[in-house]
């Protein structure tokens, strides 16, 4: 059964595992790519925003992740402005992709408030947890009188896209990077 809990310090290394192997790193050796995905929507962001963040749990095993901000203020301070320094030395690209995600949150802050990124290994995907994460997400949102919510998803990850699209997100804009999706609540 999968449900959706608050992280603990226990699920540190399945949290990492789910991580690399949810955005396809499981191959790669290289240490400063495989510290980079760590750093990113992993390690970096439960570090400073706990509170927020959610294990995707089957069986008592962290499977997947969630994070979570019910307003843009946190997420920008965590993932852009923090993160988008820490990452620079592992790369321009890395680098310059967060500084655009950033604008484009900024765009849509007002209309769509929450923020969310969801890493949950593809066997778990396959069986529908996906789409019932999100729906537990949406309901803890609308429990708290959050009106829209936004994510961003790389361009490249065409099944992700559709899965959002399906779900009912509208593409807010589109980079050759990213594409921002947003949903009223």
């Amino acid at each position: 059964m999968i449900t959706i809990r608050k992280y603990e310090e226990r699920d540190a290394e399945n949290v990492k595992f789910a991580c690399l192997n949810a955005e396809g790193y499981n191959s790669i050796t290289d240490e400063a790519t495989i510290m980079l995905v760590l750093h990113t929507f992993c390690e970096y962001y439960i570090e400073r925003e706990p509170e927020n963040c959610f294990v995707v749990d089957a069986d008592g095993k962290a499977v997947g992740f969630i994070i979570s901000a019910e307003s843009f203020e946190p997420y920008k301070k965590a993932l852009h402005e923090e993160y988008c320094e820490k990452v620079k030395p592992f790369g321009e690209q890395r680098y310059e992709w967060s500084k655009a995600s950033t604008e484009i949150h900024e765009k849509f802050r007002d209309e769509y408030p929450a923020h969310f990124h969801i890493n949950i290994l593809p066997e778990y995907q396959r069986v529908g947890a996906g789409g019932k994460l999100l729906d537990t997400l949406f309901e803890h949102y609308r429990n708290k009188g959050v009106k829209g919510i936004m994510l961003c998803c790389s361009a490249a990850n065409e099944v992700g896209l559709n899965f959002y699209k399906k779900y009912g997100f509208t593409v807010l804009d589109e980079t050759k990077d990213d594409v921002a999706f947003g949903m009223k609540l």
